[in-house]
Order: C-alpha cells, then structure tokens, then sequence
C-alpha cells in the first residue's frame, strides 16, 4: 500500500496522521539547514563562553551554554509550532502579533532596560527580551500586508502607508540608541517594496529623505547620536579613533587561516567584549578556520536559494512577496554580521542569526524559521 493510500486509510485526529502529512509538506532541505545551524549555535556557544564564565565573571564554566541550550530547546518548539499551523490562519494573525511585538517595542523607552548606554530590553524576571529581534520577521508580513491590500491594489498609497510604519519602527529604534537593527529594518523594507513592483523613483526618494533625517539628527543631536559620526570617522580613518574591537576581530579572522587554531585556543572572546554575540563569525574563524566561517554562510546562502526557488511556484502574491522579504533579512543580518567581522562594515553590533549567544537573538532566528517552513510547505499534501 502507497503512503498516500495508507494516511487516507488513518484518522484525521491521529497523530501518525498529523507527522506523516507534516513530514511531506515541509521543505526537508531547509529544515535541515535550520537544525544544523541551530546545533552549530550550541557548539560555538559552548567554545565562546566556557572561559567567560569561569574565568572573569567566576561562574560556572557551563553558565551560559546551560542557558544557550534551553533557549535553543526553546526556539526550536516555537519553529515547531509557527511551522505546523495552517497557512491561512497564520497570516490572519499577522496584525495582532505584529501589534503585540510593536507595542513590546514601543514600551522599551517607558520601562525598558539599560545596559551599556543603550535600553533596548524589557525585563521579564527569568530573561531580558529585546523587542526588536520579534518584530522583524513580522515588520516583513506587516509591510506585505499593506502592500497586498485589495483596496490599494491600484494605488500608491500602499507604499506611503507602509513607509509610516517603518518610520515609527525606526523612531523607537534610534531613540534607544540601536542604528544596526534600523539600517537593517530599513534595507529589508526597500527590498520588499521593490519586489512588490514600486518605481525606482520612490526608492531613491527615500534614501535621499533617510540621509537626510540622519544628517540633521547629527547635527541637531550631537550628544545622543554622536557615537554614529565617531563609528563612521573612525571607519574611514582608524587614526582618529578607537578601533579595537573590529581591529582585533579582523586579526583573529587572520590568525585563524584556513584551518584554525583549535578548539578554545582562540584569544578574541577573552580580550573583546560581546564576542559571543556581535563577533561569533571572528571567534569561529579564529578557531576553527575561515573554510568553517565560509561554509556557513553557504548555509544561509542555500536556504535563501531555496526561499527564492519556493517562490517560483507560489501563486498567492502574499506568500511570495513575504518568503521574498523573509530572505532578504535573512541574508542582510548574515552579510552585515560578517562586514562588521570583516572591517568591511562600521561597527553596528549585528547578531549572526541561530549562531550568536542570546535568548531575543534565538527566538526572532525562531520566529523567522518557523515562517519560512510555513511559507514553503507543499500544498498538495492534504488528501480528500
């Protein structure tokens, strides 16, 4: 008896039922992806932070890969769970979580966190969540939704609508101070809107408006955004200002070659602060070689390559343009985290998505993940 024969022959409310009919709908290749880079998170979380534990904050040598590893089980059932409802009850929910991430957001400057001369997370007693790291998955959606609209269906209103939105995003983003999450923010929604079909005029429009508003906060602002003009003096001209921390994840990337130094051998997590969040893509090329670093950004290469393939065979204009915009995150936050690790990029404090330490960071990985195995299911897995 075929497969499709026998899941005919079960229960509809039987759970052999539900895995198998699961099984065949999901896109097998990026749900490996995912799971490989999800353990790849929990190894390199084991090597980065051992020493920082037990060395200089005098905590047990497993503190944070204990807490790595349960937020990692964590994120995994979210994937899970994003990835097994139904396609169309998912995008009904669209608005209410995306409203729910927005108003976690907008609550941040109120009774947020601060840490570091930023406040950008909300404590909720067990962990800080920073706010961002959830709406970004669904700032895309959101952005779609307004985009596919039947009643802007002939209307450039949508992008104008859209760009409000984006604004008030971006208002409580650069108030916290956070500029990586609103260039990043900001590069997702143009890819988005261009992929929707918008005239290059109102893209350039745009990014001639963003220049300028940045321009004039400098200016207007210089004690609160001051640290953008240093980063970006600093850039340019490594003389005129303080460089270590992409100076020395350059270097570790050099010390590292091909094949590394070995396993804990690497000295950029012990004199960088931050390396198991900001510089992971350096601490692993130290140790374990570029070749290691290379192949994993293949691994996000792949699964965008596969996104972009799935997109092919979508007729819902929704779906296609939010898998769309769900890859461009993906691969932006990716390429951004290695520029900044490279000395390609000024220094942003950019997450590498599943890989960097983080409970926020491995729950919008999850949220992202479990989106896009919704997105590409098979549809023609359910049987009358």
């Amino acid at each position: 008896m075929s497969l499709k024969n026998c899941v005919k022959n079960m229960p509809e409310n039987s759970p052999k039922f539900f895995f198998i009919n699961y099984w065949r709908s999901i896109d097998k290749k990026i749900l490996i992806c995912f799971f490989i880079l999800f353990f790849l998170g929990l190894f390199f979380s084991f090597s980065s932070t051992s020493s920082l534990a037990g060395e200089r904050l005098n905590k047990d040598y497993y503190f944070f890969f204990t807490k790595h590893f349960f937020f990692t089980i964590f994120a995994l059932t979210i994937m899970f769970l994003i990835s097994i409802i139904k396609t169309e009850v998912l995008v009904k929910l669209v608005v209410p979580l995306f409203i729910v991430s927005f108003t976690l957001l907008a609550l941040v400057p109120i009774i947020g966190v601060e840490a570091k001369g930023a406040k950008r997370w909300l404590d909720f007693y067990f962990f800080r969540l920073q706010p961002i790291e959830i709406l970004k998955p669904l700032f895309v959606l959101i952005t779609v939704k307004i985009l596919t609209l039947e009643k802007f269906k002939n209307s450039q209103i949508k992008y104008f609508v859209s760009f409000l939105l984006l604004s008030s995003v971006i208002v409580l983003l650069i108030d916290q101070p956070d500029l990586g999450q609103s260039i990043l923010l900001i590069a997702s929604w143009i890819s988005t809107v261009f992929i929707s079909g918008v005239s290059l005029i109102y893209i350039i429009l745009f990014i001639s408006l963003f220049f300028m508003t940045l321009t004039s906060l400098l200016f207007i602002l210089p004690e609160k955004f001051g640290y953008i003009t240093n980063r970006l003096i600093t850039f340019f001209d490594p003389n005129q200002g303080d460089k270590f921390q992409s100076s020395s994840a350059l270097d570790a990337i050099k010390l590292g070659g091909l094949t590394g130094q070995g396993m804990g051998e690497g000295i950029l997590k012990e004199s960088v602060p931050e390396a198991h969040t900001d510089y992971v893509i350096a601490v692993i090329s130290e140790e374990y070689g570029s070749i290691v670093s290379i192949m994993i950004l293949v691994i996000f290469l792949y699964i965008s390559f596969r996104i972009v393939k799935n997109c092919f065979n979508q007729d819902d204009q929704f779906l296609k343009i939010s898998l769309s915009g769900l890859a461009t995150l993906l691969v932006f936050q990716t390429f951004i985290h290695a520029g900044v690790n490279t000395n390609l990029l000024p220094t942003t404090g950019m997450t590498l998505p599943f890989l960097s330490y983080g409970g926020s960071s491995l729950i919008g990985s999850a949220i992202l993940a479990g989106l896009i195995l919704n997105y590409t299911k098979n549809k023609s897995y359910l049987y009358d």
